[in-house]
């Protein structure tokens, strides 16, 4: 392959809903681009994309792959990405590195919630996007109301550059206004004419075309004032007009197409070369480098994708990474087609390309020639949305489990593996039940690690409602020196304003405690705690404080309701007893840990569980389904609103009843719904619900014993 200058260079993302065509047309563009002689389907499992077993397995995109063609003199770049939610990375990490999108909208369906996913993506960062009415040659095809849920979805910067003649299954022509001819395929290899548009559909064309030449003529002064003079533009002054308002995301073309018949496969092709953004990366800076997507793969090891953001790369490089400082050698450089990689000598500054055997650069990281300390602005994935426990069945895999959920987080930034000290559970952060299915395939056919998922422990929180006091003493003896100490101590609940007076009526009695020492703690999961030193007449020592509160510290961290973390208390220790010999650290770390336990139980405790904001985006025709779901997860419904074509359902749920709420999701709207859940709060867990939690873990507390 000869080298392209950046000008002659075009980064597509091949974007939309599952089941909308993209790998069937991605196969379509690369057989135009003579990448390929013969075009593979889905079916057959036979594509240049979906090439991996998984995917061949679940027939479906799970991962974004990076493609090439070559057509009138360019270079298209292509990244086919998934269209299912649950593997939105591919899709974000797709734009962070091309320069516009093709849409895929399923003629059968119009706009679908995966649509609207990727539109909301492409229209925060005004990512130029082309939309393609594909599937127009099935029996249920209808043009008419696929345009509708398109104006809809993306009111009026949505503009019809072509329309078909006969939709359906003999679908074989559309008219295109830009040019001005219709486009007649003899079979399905593309093989086309281009006639002069039927008399009868000529008014209609030029009513079309006369809206874009004014939308091209807006863009652009000097074509502003050419269209006033001449009363109309030439194609090349339209072209360049469209450009200008289709980089700024203000026009969203819909073209035909049947990526299956290969109808309208090369118009588009030209379409983007003519009309979508060269790269605009730094030609003659530095060399630099930004890692897309890494992967590990058969016969070739660690396999890193990149895009030149600077200068042009050649083999046998030198670079090093700014932000570890670790240095890399780029020994060979590929053009990536799927599984085919074809060896180049350079790439210049906006091409997409890949390389082998670097030792330690990961997805979202930068490589520069040395003393160039630029860093790429990582890309910001979406939150996860769904929860899970792992742990391998046999108890010697879980070393090797950990190495393996190490390289997967590396690979993909939208899976996040933490170890829960407060669970003491590995978690497993996803965008769905599917995301986290396609590590548990790996992980049991790559690795050879069978493993268990099972619902996590929730993250609960511990507190008091109201004041109360507690004295326990520790004493030991075991032949030898003794332990002892006693610890008397009062509780009261921290309310946000509201400051302690110190005034307490205890035993009956009312008492003012003198606070000689007070202490403030934020801590690391939420809330606060404050420790207050009142021992007067030299009960204790001061020497055994940090014991007392280190011991209440250890409770706070294993509360003693369920064990989940305490917060919002304040304490105050205001007497006790000390043995001249026998007392020691440790007896008052147990005194102060069990003192608290104690006044922590008689002071009216609490459960608090983490509250989600869920926002279900759903088709009108699911809402009620949806809706009693939620109600039969404790969820409270906080509003409900329309956003193109769907309803937007709010809602306060627990977190508890959130698990799999993915996949129930898509069941019960056949996977046309998506939501998002964000935390907001922690609330008062039900008092049914805190009688079952305490039993529970009184019963998990004898197990252990």
């Amino acid at each position: 392959m000869k080298t392209y200058s950046t000008d002659k260079i075009r980064n597509v993302v091949l974007m939309g809903g599952t089941r909308s065509g993209k790998t069937t047309f991605a196969e379509a563009m690369l057989f135009e681009g003579k990448v390929i002689d013969r075009r593979g389907t889905v079916e057959a499992k036979n594509t240049v994309s979906d090439n991996t077993e998984v995917e061949q397995l679940f027939q479906r995109s799970i991962y974004s792959t990076p493609l090439f063609a070559e057509f009138m003199d360019h270079k298209l770049n292509i990244i086919d990405a998934p269209g299912a939610d649950d593997f939105i990375g591919g899709v974000v990490s797709a734009m962070k590195v091309c320069d516009s999108g093709i849409m895929l909208i399923n003629a059968q369906q119009g706009v679908e919630v995966g649509t609207e996913i990727h539109a909301r993506y492409a229209e925060e960062r005004n990512f130029p996007v082309v939309l393609a009415v594909n599937q127009l040659e099935t029996e249920k095809a209808n043009w008419d109301n696929t345009i509708d849920s398109l104006n809809q979805a993306f009111g009026s910067k949505a503009v019809v550059f072509q329309y078909p003649v006969n939709p359906g299954l003999g679908f074989d022509s559309f008219i295109d206004v830009l040019t001005m001819k219709l486009y007649r395929y003899k079979d399905e290899n593309g093989t086309r004419e281009e006639l002069d548009i039927p008399a009868d559909q000529v008014g209609k064309a030029e009513e079309m075309r006369a809206v874009l030449m004014e939308m091209a003529a807006e863009s652009d002064e000097s074509l502003m004032e050419k269209f006033f003079e001449d009363g109309e533009l030439s194609e090349e002054d339209m072209n360049k007009g469209l450009n200008i308002g289709f980089v700024k995301g203000e026009l969203y073309p819909i073209f035909c197409l049947s990526a299956k018949k290969c109808i309208g496969v090369k118009r588009i092709m030209q379409f983007m070369i003519d009309v979508a953004p060269a790269p605009s990366e730094k030609v003659n800076g530095p060399i630099s480098l930004f890692v897309y997507k890494s992967s590990v793969e058969q016969h070739l090891g660690e396999v890193s994708y990149f895009k030149v953001m600077s200068g042009k790369i050649g083999e046998a490089q030198d670079l090093v990474n700014p932000v570890t400082g670790s240095k890399e050698r780029v020994t060979a450089l590929y053009a990536v087609a799927g599984k085919k990689k074809e060896k180049v000598s350079e790439l210049v500054a906006g091409d997409l390309g890949c390389t082998v055997k670097l030792r330690s650069v990961k997805t979202n990281q930068t490589l520069n020639q040395p003393g160039y300390e630029e860093v790429v602005e990582p890309t910001v994935f979406p939150p996860s949305r769904y929860r899970a426990a792992i742990k391998a069945k046999d108890e010697k895999d879980e070393e090797k489990l950990g190495e393996a959920l190490n390289r997967a987080a590396a690979e993909d930034p939208t899976l996040v593996v933490e170890y829960s000290k407060e669970l003491k559970q590995t978690i497993l952060n996803g965008q769905g039940e599917q995301h986290i299915n396609i590590l548990k395939w790996h992980l049991n056919n790559t690795n050879k690690i069978e493993i268990d998922l099972f619902a996590p422990k929730i993250p609960y929180r511990e507190t008091i409602t109201k004041v109360a006091n507690a004295t326990y003493r520790h004493r030991k003896q075991s032949g030898g020196a003794g332990q002892f100490g006693e610890v008397t101590l009062l509780v009261e609940p921290i309310v946000e304003g509201v400051e302690t007076t110190a005034k307490f009526k205890i035993d009956g009695k009312e008492q003012v405690l003198n606070v000689r020492a007070k202490e403030e703690f934020v801590l690391d999961w939420g809330g606060k705690w404050e420790f207050y030193n009142c021992v007067v007449g030299g009960a204790i020592d001061a020497n055994f404080m940090p014991a007392i509160k280190k011991g209440i510290i250890q409770r706070l961290e294993e509360g003693p309701l369920t064990g989940s973390y305490a917060r919002d208390i304040r304490v105050f220790v205001y007497d006790g007893k000390m043995h001249p010999v026998d007392s020691k650290e440790i007896a008052f770390i147990i005194a102060g840990r069990n003192a608290f336990r104690e006044a922590f139980r008689n002071a009216g405790p609490k459960i608090m569980e983490p509250i989600y904001l869920v926002e279900v985006m759903v088709p009108g025709d699911c809402m009620g389904d949806v809706m009693s779901d939620i109600q039969n997860r404790r969820g409270m419904i906080e509003g409900m609103s329309s956003k193109k074509g769907f309803q937007v359902l709010r809602a306060r749920v627990p977190l508890a009843e959130l698990y799999r709420y993915s996949t129930t999701l898509s069941s019960l709207t056949s996977g046309r719904a998506t939501f998002t859940q964000e935390l907001i709060e922690y609330q008062q867990v039900p008092a049914d619900v805190q009688e079952k939690l305490l039993k529970e873990y009184e019963a998990e507390s004898k197990e252990e014993d």
